[in-house]
């Protein structure tokens, strides 16, 4: 499977100069304000340049000098590597700046090291401005398009599907999802019934976990067995999960206590417990994307939970490259060194240092990981 092995992040609020080596499981640590988010922010804007709504995304975050380090940067520039399954890495540059109320895409290139003798890499994409080439699939060589080009939008988003090695790299970059703070308050997405479909994601707001825990029963029994065997060791009186129709093409989704004759509905299930029925039913999903996000998966969860939590992370970045922002020490816990990255301020801009390159091992011995974080032995406090 193909994955992004690093990035640089030059110029993006607190992230003035920051390179992180991408592994299957991220887990950042780090006191309020110093950039966690902002990696995540990162990753939707990268893929909304892929699907061409970078003009969009950037009007969304208030325009791009709102984004960019405040008194240091004078453009922002993203530098990213996949790993190929065969063949040598892509590596994709993308620098913006400032132009007026708008903006410039300056310098966006494409490129990978095909002949470990070329002086030059092979460009698949280089556009400086408005001069824009793409390499033909033909005859590797570049050439201006012949279609109607978005200055405003990156080359990547522009690039004909031909282009396999492109449009790959541009699909997976595209596909980034993002799961925040679940809506449970009453009526929301996730406590009504909901439309029955095909669907392998329960939805950013639950939206589709109905119909996705239902087409995961008759397509993936086996997977769909996981998840309640999850639930058992979760909360012991549960029993099973149930889907009643309420309507032609419509379902609703039953809770069976142990304790109780009839089973509960959504609407009756606490924050918590739905909050982890949602994670775990994203977790197992057959088909996650490229990058998964979740910012504070904590949020609501009993801390007996968080053991659970992590190896249905740690099994989930087999599938997807798996990046989470928390603040529970209950959770690091459960993690390994080589999982956490720790976040830190100085002088007002973000540093990212993975533990395990830091010197642990003697505290270890004698101390879990959330305990030597607590004793600031790895940063990220406040």
């Amino acid at each position: 499977m193909s994955s992004f092995q690093e990035i640089t992040i030059e110029g993006y609020r607190r992230l003035y100069n920051v390179h992180v080596e991408m592994r299957p499981l991220t887990v950042m640590i780090g006191a309020n304000g110093v950039g966690k988010t902002s990696l995540l922010e990162i990753f939707l804007l990268l893929a909304a340049s892929a699907k061409g709504q970078l003009e969009l995304k950037i009007s969304e975050l208030s325009g791009l000098s709102e984004i960019m380090t405040r008194d240091k940067a004078d453009s922002l520039v993203f530098n990213l590597s996949m790993a190929l399954t065969h063949g040598e890495p892509l590596n994709y540059y993308l620098k913006l700046i400032p132009k007026g109320q708008f903006y410039e895409i300056a310098l966006e290139t494409l490129s990978q090291q095909r002949a470990p003798q070329a002086s030059q890499p092979f460009k698949h994409i280089d556009s400086r401005g408005l001069d824009v080439k793409y390499s033909t699939p033909q005859r590797y060589e570049l050439i201006r398009p012949n279609w109607e080009h978005n200055p405003y939008e990156t080359s990547l988003s522009q690039v004909p599907k031909m282009y396999q090695e492109p449009e790959n790299f541009r699909k997976q970059l595209a596909s980034c999802t993002f799961y925040g703070a679940l809506n449970v308050v009453p009526k929301s997405p996730v406590r009504l019934p909901q439309s029955m479909r095909p669907v392998t994601l329960p939805g950013s707001d639950g939206e589709d976990l109905v119909s996705c825990l239902y087409y995961l029963r008759e397509t993936d029994p086996n997977r769909f067995e996981i998840v309640e065997d999850t639930l058992a060791a979760a909360f012991p009186d549960f029993e099973r999960l149930g889907f009643p129709p309420v309507a032609a093409g419509t379902l609703a989704m039953t809770w069976k206590d142990k304790n109780f004759s009839r089973p509960l509905y959504m609407h009756q299930l606490s924050e918590g417990t739905l909050r982890f029925l949602w994670l775990v039913t994203l977790l197992q999903s057959p088909d996650l994307t490229a990058v998964t996000l979740i910012d504070e998966p904590e949020v609501s969860l009993h801390p007996e939970l968080l053991r659970l939590l992590t190896d249905l992370m740690r099994e989930a970045s087999k599938r997807t490259q798996l990046i989470v922002a928390t603040h529970s020490d209950r959770l690091v816990r459960f993690l390994q060194p080589k999982e956490v990255l720790v976040c830190d301020a100085e002088d007002g801009t973000t540093t990212m240092t993975w533990s395990d390159s830091l010197d642990l091992e003697k505290w270890l011995e004698d101390y879990s990981l959330d305990q030597v974080w607590a004793m600031n032995l790895l940063g990220g406090r406040p």
